[in-house]
Protein backbone atom coordinates (compact mmCIF):
# COMPACT_ATOMS: atom_id res chain seq x y z
CA UNK A 1 0.00 0.00 0.00
CA UNK A 2 2.82 2.33 0.87
CA UNK A 3 4.49 1.72 -2.50
CA UNK A 4 1.20 2.37 -4.29
CA UNK A 5 0.78 5.58 -2.36
CA UNK A 6 4.26 6.66 -3.35
CA UNK A 7 3.51 5.94 -7.03
CA UNK A 8 0.30 7.97 -6.86
CA UNK A 9 2.12 10.76 -5.08
CA UNK A 10 4.85 10.74 -7.71
CA UNK A 11 2.31 10.99 -10.53
CA UNK A 12 0.53 13.84 -8.76
CA UNK A 13 3.85 15.64 -8.23
CA UNK A 14 4.71 15.13 -11.90
CA UNK A 15 1.38 16.62 -12.95
CA UNK A 16 1.95 19.63 -10.71
CA UNK A 17 5.42 20.15 -12.20
CA UNK A 18 4.01 19.97 -15.75
CA UNK A 19 1.23 22.43 -14.87
CA UNK A 20 3.76 24.78 -13.32
CA UNK A 21 6.01 24.56 -16.36
CA UNK A 22 3.07 25.26 -18.65
CA UNK A 23 2.01 28.25 -16.56
CA UNK A 24 5.58 29.55 -16.55
CA UNK A 25 5.76 29.22 -20.34
CA UNK A 26 2.39 30.99 -20.68
CA UNK A 27 3.54 33.82 -18.45
CA UNK A 28 6.88 34.10 -20.25
CA UNK A 29 5.56 34.72 -23.77
CA UNK A 30 6.64 37.07 -25.20
CA UNK A 31 10.01 37.59 -23.52
CA UNK A 32 11.85 38.44 -26.75
CA UNK A 33 11.11 40.06 -30.09
CA UNK A 34 8.14 38.65 -32.02
CA UNK A 35 8.47 38.90 -35.81
CA UNK A 36 5.48 39.08 -38.14
CA UNK A 37 6.87 38.04 -41.52
CA UNK A 38 5.13 39.59 -44.52
CA UNK A 39 5.97 37.61 -47.67
CA UNK A 40 5.31 40.63 -49.90
CA UNK A 41 7.02 43.98 -50.45
CA UNK A 42 6.62 46.86 -48.01
CA UNK A 43 3.82 49.32 -48.66
CA UNK A 44 1.17 46.90 -49.95
CA UNK A 45 -2.12 46.08 -48.24
CA UNK A 46 -0.74 42.97 -46.50
CA UNK A 47 2.22 44.94 -45.15
CA UNK A 48 0.13 47.90 -43.92
CA UNK A 49 -2.34 45.70 -42.07
CA UNK A 50 0.48 43.61 -40.56
CA UNK A 51 2.14 46.73 -39.17
CA UNK A 52 -1.11 47.85 -37.55
CA UNK A 53 -1.51 44.43 -35.95
CA UNK A 54 2.12 44.43 -34.76
CA UNK A 55 1.51 47.77 -33.08
CA UNK A 56 -1.63 46.45 -31.40
CA UNK A 57 -0.05 43.21 -30.16
CA UNK A 58 2.91 45.18 -28.78
CA UNK A 59 0.53 47.36 -26.77
CA UNK A 60 -1.57 44.41 -25.63
CA UNK A 61 1.30 42.20 -24.44
CA UNK A 62 3.94 44.77 -23.54
CA UNK A 63 6.32 42.91 -25.86
CA UNK A 64 8.28 44.03 -28.89
CA UNK A 65 6.56 43.02 -32.15
CA UNK A 66 8.12 43.96 -35.48
CA UNK A 67 7.31 43.38 -39.17
CA UNK A 68 9.88 41.77 -41.44
CA UNK A 69 9.35 41.77 -45.22
CA UNK A 70 10.59 38.71 -47.15
CA UNK A 71 9.06 39.06 -50.63
CA UNK A 72 9.55 36.84 -53.65
CA UNK A 73 7.89 34.27 -55.91
CA UNK A 74 4.34 35.37 -55.22
CA UNK A 75 4.78 35.26 -51.45
CA UNK A 76 6.16 31.72 -51.34
CA UNK A 77 9.72 32.73 -50.32
CA UNK A 78 8.69 34.35 -47.04
CA UNK A 79 6.05 31.70 -46.40
CA UNK A 80 8.58 28.87 -46.73
CA UNK A 81 10.92 30.76 -44.40
CA UNK A 82 8.33 30.83 -41.62
CA UNK A 83 7.49 27.16 -42.14
CA UNK A 84 11.12 26.30 -41.34
CA UNK A 85 11.34 28.37 -38.13
CA UNK A 86 10.96 27.01 -34.58
CA UNK A 87 7.38 26.67 -33.37
CA UNK A 88 7.88 28.95 -30.37
CA UNK A 89 5.53 31.87 -31.04
CA UNK A 90 8.27 34.30 -32.03
CA UNK A 91 7.98 34.00 -35.81
CA UNK A 92 4.51 34.53 -37.29
CA UNK A 93 3.41 34.72 -40.90
CA UNK A 94 0.94 37.20 -42.34
CA UNK A 95 -0.38 34.82 -44.98
CA UNK A 96 -3.14 35.28 -47.52
CA UNK A 97 -5.40 33.57 -50.00
CA UNK A 98 -2.38 33.58 -52.34
CA UNK A 99 0.04 31.81 -49.98
CA UNK A 100 -2.44 29.36 -48.45
CA UNK A 101 -5.33 29.15 -50.90
CA UNK A 102 -4.04 29.19 -54.45
CA UNK A 103 -0.25 28.67 -54.31
CA UNK A 104 -0.49 24.89 -53.99
CA UNK A 105 -2.74 24.87 -57.07
CA UNK A 106 -0.40 26.74 -59.41
CA UNK A 107 3.18 25.96 -58.33
CA UNK A 108 4.39 22.53 -59.42
CA UNK A 109 7.14 22.53 -56.76
CA UNK A 110 5.74 24.50 -53.84
CA UNK A 111 8.40 24.38 -51.08
CA UNK A 112 5.86 24.08 -48.25
CA UNK A 113 2.55 22.41 -47.48
CA UNK A 114 -0.07 25.04 -46.56
CA UNK A 115 -1.98 22.50 -44.49
CA UNK A 116 0.76 20.54 -42.72
CA UNK A 117 3.53 23.10 -42.20
CA UNK A 118 1.57 25.74 -40.26
CA UNK A 119 -0.58 26.35 -37.21
CA UNK A 120 -3.52 28.55 -38.30
CA UNK A 121 -4.03 31.29 -35.70
CA UNK A 122 -6.61 33.79 -36.92
CA UNK A 123 -8.14 35.29 -40.03
CA UNK A 124 -7.57 39.05 -39.83
CA UNK A 125 -9.88 40.38 -42.52
CA UNK A 126 -11.39 39.82 -45.92
CA UNK A 127 -11.36 42.31 -48.79
CA UNK A 128 -13.54 42.09 -51.89
CA UNK A 129 -12.27 42.59 -55.38
CA UNK A 130 -14.11 44.94 -57.70
CA UNK A 131 -14.42 44.39 -61.45
CA UNK A 132 -13.53 47.67 -63.15
CA UNK A 133 -13.39 48.74 -66.80
CA UNK A 134 -11.92 51.81 -68.45
CA UNK A 135 -14.19 54.60 -69.67
CA UNK A 136 -13.81 53.53 -73.32
CA UNK A 137 -15.59 50.24 -72.68
CA UNK A 138 -19.23 50.59 -73.69
CA UNK A 139 -20.68 49.05 -70.53
CA UNK A 140 -21.83 50.58 -67.26
CA UNK A 141 -23.20 47.44 -65.60
CA UNK A 142 -22.03 43.85 -65.36
CA UNK A 143 -24.86 42.49 -67.56
CA UNK A 144 -23.93 45.08 -70.23
CA UNK A 145 -20.27 44.02 -70.03
CA UNK A 146 -21.14 40.33 -70.34
CA UNK A 147 -23.38 41.09 -73.33
CA UNK A 148 -20.52 43.02 -74.95
CA UNK A 149 -18.08 40.14 -74.43
CA UNK A 150 -20.53 37.69 -75.94
CA UNK A 151 -21.17 39.93 -78.96
CA UNK A 152 -17.44 40.42 -79.43
CA UNK A 153 -15.73 37.26 -78.15
CA UNK A 154 -12.34 38.32 -79.52
CA UNK A 155 -10.27 41.41 -78.79
CA UNK A 156 -11.06 42.09 -75.12
CA UNK A 157 -8.52 41.81 -72.32
CA UNK A 158 -8.13 41.97 -68.56
CA UNK A 159 -5.14 42.80 -66.37
CA UNK A 160 -3.95 41.09 -63.19
CA UNK A 161 -1.23 41.53 -60.57
CA UNK A 162 0.60 38.58 -62.13
CA UNK A 163 0.26 35.01 -63.34
CA UNK A 164 -1.45 32.86 -60.74
CA UNK A 165 -2.35 35.71 -58.36
CA UNK A 166 -5.68 35.77 -56.56
CA UNK A 167 -7.18 38.37 -58.91
CA UNK A 168 -6.05 36.34 -61.93
CA UNK A 169 -7.87 33.30 -60.56
CA UNK A 170 -10.87 35.43 -59.57
CA UNK A 171 -11.17 36.73 -63.13
CA UNK A 172 -10.85 33.20 -64.54
CA UNK A 173 -13.62 32.06 -62.19
CA UNK A 174 -15.78 34.92 -63.50
CA UNK A 175 -15.05 33.99 -67.12
CA UNK A 176 -16.11 30.40 -66.47
CA UNK A 177 -19.19 31.48 -64.52
CA UNK A 178 -20.40 33.97 -67.14
CA UNK A 179 -19.27 31.94 -70.14
CA UNK A 180 -17.17 34.74 -71.67
CA UNK A 181 -13.66 35.15 -73.01
CA UNK A 182 -10.97 37.77 -72.31
CA UNK A 183 -7.23 37.67 -72.91
CA UNK A 184 -5.15 37.73 -69.71
CA UNK A 185 -2.46 40.42 -69.47
CA UNK A 186 -0.29 39.85 -66.34
CA UNK A 187 1.62 42.68 -64.65
CA UNK A 188 4.00 42.93 -61.70
CA UNK A 189 1.61 44.42 -59.19
CA UNK A 190 -1.68 46.30 -59.21
CA UNK A 191 -0.09 49.74 -59.70
CA UNK A 192 1.13 49.29 -63.29
CA UNK A 193 -1.89 47.13 -64.14
CA UNK A 194 -4.37 49.80 -63.06
CA UNK A 195 -2.46 52.51 -64.93
CA UNK A 196 -2.83 50.57 -68.18
CA UNK A 197 -6.51 49.89 -67.53
CA UNK A 198 -7.09 53.61 -66.92
CA UNK A 199 -5.08 54.42 -70.05
CA UNK A 200 -7.14 52.06 -72.21
CA UNK A 201 -4.37 49.58 -73.04
CA UNK A 202 -6.39 46.88 -71.22
CA UNK A 203 -10.18 46.74 -70.93
CA UNK A 204 -10.77 45.45 -67.43
CA UNK A 205 -9.31 44.30 -64.14
CA UNK A 206 -10.48 42.56 -60.99
CA UNK A 207 -8.68 44.38 -58.18
CA UNK A 208 -9.03 44.86 -54.43
CA UNK A 209 -11.37 47.71 -53.57
CA UNK A 210 -8.78 49.77 -51.67
CA UNK A 211 -6.43 50.27 -54.62
CA UNK A 212 -9.12 50.77 -57.28
CA UNK A 213 -11.22 53.14 -55.18
CA UNK A 214 -9.33 56.39 -55.97
CA UNK A 215 -9.70 55.79 -59.73
CA UNK A 216 -13.39 54.94 -59.33
CA UNK A 217 -13.97 58.03 -57.19
CA UNK A 218 -12.27 60.26 -59.80
CA UNK A 219 -14.34 58.76 -62.62
CA UNK A 220 -11.34 57.21 -64.36
CA UNK A 221 -12.67 53.68 -63.98
CA UNK A 222 -16.20 52.27 -63.95
CA UNK A 223 -16.98 49.80 -61.15
CA UNK A 224 -19.27 47.05 -62.45
CA UNK A 225 -19.53 44.68 -59.48
CA UNK A 226 -17.82 43.58 -56.26
CA UNK A 227 -16.90 39.96 -55.64
CA UNK A 228 -18.07 39.66 -52.02
CA UNK A 229 -21.35 38.06 -50.87
CA UNK A 230 -22.57 41.51 -49.76
CA UNK A 231 -21.85 45.02 -51.00
CA UNK A 232 -18.71 46.89 -49.95
CA UNK A 233 -19.11 49.77 -47.49
CA UNK A 234 -16.65 51.72 -49.67
CA UNK A 235 -18.80 51.20 -52.76
CA UNK A 236 -22.38 50.89 -51.47
CA UNK A 237 -23.93 51.68 -54.86
CA UNK A 238 -22.02 48.94 -56.67
CA UNK A 239 -23.84 45.58 -56.77
CA UNK A 240 -22.23 42.22 -56.13
CA UNK A 241 -21.52 39.78 -58.95
CA UNK A 242 -24.16 37.51 -57.43
CA UNK A 243 -26.73 40.32 -57.42
CA UNK A 244 -25.93 40.97 -61.07
CA UNK A 245 -27.12 37.54 -62.14
CA UNK A 246 -24.40 35.09 -61.12
CA UNK A 247 -25.59 33.55 -57.88
CA UNK A 248 -22.92 31.91 -55.76
CA UNK A 249 -19.98 33.77 -57.29
CA UNK A 250 -17.48 34.88 -54.65
CA UNK A 251 -13.76 35.75 -54.88
CA UNK A 252 -12.47 37.27 -51.68
CA UNK A 253 -8.96 38.28 -50.73
CA UNK A 254 -8.20 37.36 -47.12
CA UNK A 255 -5.32 37.84 -44.72
CA UNK A 256 -4.50 35.46 -41.89
CA UNK A 257 -1.86 34.86 -39.25
CA UNK A 258 0.02 31.57 -39.02
CA UNK A 259 2.74 30.06 -36.84
CA UNK A 260 4.95 27.12 -37.82
CA UNK A 261 3.37 23.68 -37.36
CA UNK A 262 2.96 22.11 -33.94
CA UNK A 263 2.88 25.34 -31.96
CA UNK A 264 2.49 24.28 -28.30
CA UNK A 265 -0.89 25.04 -26.76
CA UNK A 266 0.69 27.01 -23.90
CA UNK A 267 2.05 29.46 -26.47
CA UNK A 268 -0.81 29.27 -28.97
CA UNK A 269 -3.43 30.22 -26.37
CA UNK A 270 -1.93 33.53 -25.17
CA UNK A 271 -0.91 34.42 -28.71
CA UNK A 272 -4.39 33.78 -30.12
CA UNK A 273 -5.95 35.58 -27.16
CA UNK A 274 -3.78 38.65 -27.77
CA UNK A 275 -4.67 38.65 -31.47
CA UNK A 276 -8.38 38.30 -30.67
CA UNK A 277 -8.28 41.29 -28.32
CA UNK A 278 -6.40 43.44 -30.84
CA UNK A 279 -8.70 42.57 -33.73
CA UNK A 280 -11.79 43.23 -31.61
CA UNK A 281 -10.78 46.79 -30.70
CA UNK A 282 -12.86 49.55 -32.35
CA UNK A 283 -9.72 51.36 -33.50
CA UNK A 284 -8.46 48.27 -35.34
CA UNK A 285 -11.86 47.50 -36.84
CA UNK A 286 -12.15 51.11 -37.96
CA UNK A 287 -8.71 51.00 -39.56
CA UNK A 288 -9.53 47.83 -41.48
CA UNK A 289 -12.84 49.24 -42.68
CA UNK A 290 -11.08 52.37 -43.92
CA UNK A 291 -8.94 50.05 -46.06
CA UNK A 292 -12.05 48.46 -47.52
CA UNK A 293 -11.52 45.34 -45.39
CA UNK A 294 -14.09 43.48 -43.35
CA UNK A 295 -12.86 42.30 -39.92
CA UNK A 296 -13.68 38.65 -39.21
CA UNK A 297 -13.39 36.30 -36.24
CA UNK A 298 -12.22 32.90 -37.49
CA UNK A 299 -9.58 30.98 -35.52
CA UNK A 300 -8.10 27.54 -34.99
CA UNK A 301 -9.99 24.59 -36.50
CA UNK A 302 -12.49 26.83 -38.29
CA UNK A 303 -9.57 28.61 -39.98
CA UNK A 304 -8.02 25.27 -40.98
CA UNK A 305 -11.35 24.16 -42.45
CA UNK A 306 -11.59 27.43 -44.39
CA UNK A 307 -8.14 26.80 -45.90
CA UNK A 308 -9.25 23.35 -47.06
CA UNK A 309 -12.28 24.89 -48.79
CA UNK A 310 -10.18 27.63 -50.42
CA UNK A 311 -7.62 25.14 -51.77
CA UNK A 312 -10.37 22.95 -53.24
CA UNK A 313 -12.06 25.96 -54.84
CA UNK A 314 -9.00 27.59 -56.40
CA UNK A 315 -7.42 24.32 -57.53
CA UNK A 316 -10.59 23.67 -59.50
CA UNK A 317 -10.31 27.10 -61.14
CA UNK A 318 -6.60 26.68 -61.88
CA UNK A 319 -7.15 23.26 -63.43
CA UNK A 320 -9.98 24.45 -65.68
CA UNK A 321 -7.93 27.47 -66.82
CA UNK A 322 -4.70 25.42 -67.18
CA UNK A 323 -2.80 27.75 -64.83
CA UNK A 324 0.44 26.14 -63.68
CA UNK A 325 3.81 27.67 -62.80
CA UNK A 326 7.16 25.90 -62.59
Amino acid sequence: MAAKGIRIGARALSAVVLMAASAASWAAWPDKVVRIVVPFAAGGSTDLIARKIAEGVSQETGGNVIVENRPGAGGTVGTEYVARQPADGYTILMGSVSTHGSATCIYSKLPYDPRKDFTPLAVVATIPNVLVVNRNVKARTLPEFVALLKREPEGHSYASNGQGTSNHLGAELFKATAGVNMVHVPYRGSGPALIDVVGGQVDAMMDVVMTSYPYIKDGKLTALAVTSPTRSAMLPDVPTVAESGYAGYEAMVWFGLFAPANLPADVREPLTQALHKVLAKPAMRGYLEQQGAQPVDITGKAFASMIDDEIDKWCGVAKRASIRLD
